[in-house]
């Protein structure tokens, strides 16, 4: 069963590290605009589907309000603006099940949407400039690479590991061109156990970059050969079958922080956290906290960390200098002080209750290390 994660339970206070290029965890309110094409002559149809929609998202926790905009000049195109109290309440709402069977009327009459989510920095007018104890703004900008990052996660049968290991280890790289504005820069893939992830990072459009790489040949044929190996059945010729799978796939980045430059003997691992029913958001923002605190420090061996996590999935992408092998497990794992160790294991499903109580990080590093499958790097990234 999915279960949606508990929304984090205190904003930081403390200021953001200008090294952070990313991060839902600041508390700051969140505007999430959503783009809308509407087929011709279905714009009734859509209305009703919204009308039915925003009662129910009324209802659900973190949700201030929302508004729906209809162009002047092409009524066709909709817009659709929502204000969250922060950004995990959101995420924990659209990653889950609910949501997907929540916006499925809205398929049918709509050609195409975008997401757009961004934290509000700083606003003029209205109530808030009264009460500035309440706005919880973004206390300073971000420093952003020009990178996004993203993940797919899924699981294949028990036993059909190592065969789905050799078909995704062994395609030709996919045109890491996508448009004047768009690059594909690095896909890497790991496993653990029977899932699968993929991590992406695009220069430009995501959206774009995910459906050019869709229509690849060989990426085509590899989807197709996983396709008999997966436990929640697809049908790529079935836009509505496609979409389902690939929203349940998704694995967002909620945190990026990038402590130096990129080193040519820095090694990419990925980390994989199960969490505890309702906990995966509480234990993304406790590795985020850990990893923007070590982000300043000569001694962590970790370079850049991105935090992946939906529901109760947690990963963690790090680039390692010297490799995971030769690194204080306590550093690669994010976890310098013994308090958020403990923490840690709490948070964590069956694995961390199998670390061993002798020598627990090192342990628990094994548990949660994923199985390398690819790394691939454009030439122009």
């Amino acid at each position: 069963m999915t279960t949606t994660s508990a929304p984090a339970s205190k904003p930081p206070t403390h200021q953001v590290s200008s090294r952070v290029s990313q991060s839902v965890f600041d508390g700051s309110r969140l505007r999430v605009v959503l783009l809308v094409d509407v087929h011709d002559g279905a714009q009734q149809q859509f209305l009703e589907a919204y009308e039915q929609l925003c009662n129910q998202v009324a209802s659900v926790p973190g949700h201030v309000s929302d508004q729906l905009c209809q162009s002047i000049e092409n009524p066709s195109q909709w817009l659709i603006t929502s204000e969250w109290e922060s950004a995990p309440p959101f995420l924990a709402w659209v990653n889950s099940e609910e949501h997907v069977q929540m916006v499925e009327p809205l398929h049918s009459c709509v050609r195409d949407t975008r997401s757009l989510r961004f934290h509000v920095v700083r606003e003029t007018g209205g109530p808030a400039e009264a009460t500035p104890s309440k706005r919880r703004l973004q206390a300073s900008p971000r420093i952003g690479d020009g990178v996004i990052r993203h993940a797919l996660t899924f699981t294949v049968k028990p036993g059909s590991e190592a065969a789905v290991a050799r078909i995704l280890a062994d395609y030709a790289s996919p045109e890491p061109r996508v448009d004047d504005t768009t690059r594909l820069c690095r896909t890497s893939l790991f496993m653990h156990g029977n899932r699968v992830v993929r991590t992406i990072e695009v220069r430009g459009d995501l959206l774009a970059a995910l459906r050019h790489v869709a229509r690849q040949p060989e990426v085509r044929a590899v989807e197709e050969a996983i396709n008999p190996h997966l436990e929640q059945n697809r049908d790529l010729d079935d836009p509505e079958s496609a979409r389902v799978f690939f929203t349940r796939a998704a694995l967002p980045a909620v945190h990026h922080v990038t402590a130096q430059q990129e080193d040519p003997r820095a090694e990419r691992h990925a980390l994989y956290y199960p969490a505890r029913p309702r906990c995966g958001m509480r234990l993304a923002e406790l590795l985020a906290r850990q990893d923007e605190a070590a982000a300043g420090s000569p001694y962590s061996p970790v370079l850049r960390s991105t935090i992946f996590q939906r529901d109760d999935v947690v990963v963690r992408l790090i680039d390692v200098l010297g490799g995971l092998d030769a690194a204080d497990p306590a550093l690669a794992l994010g976890l310098p002080d013994t308090g958020p160790a403990a923490e840690l294991t709490t948070l964590l499903d069956d694995v961390g209750t199998n670390a061993g109580a002798d020598t627990p990080l090192t342990r628990l590093l094994g548990l949660v290390r994923m199985e390398f499958v690819t790394d691939r790097r454009s030439p122009e990234a």
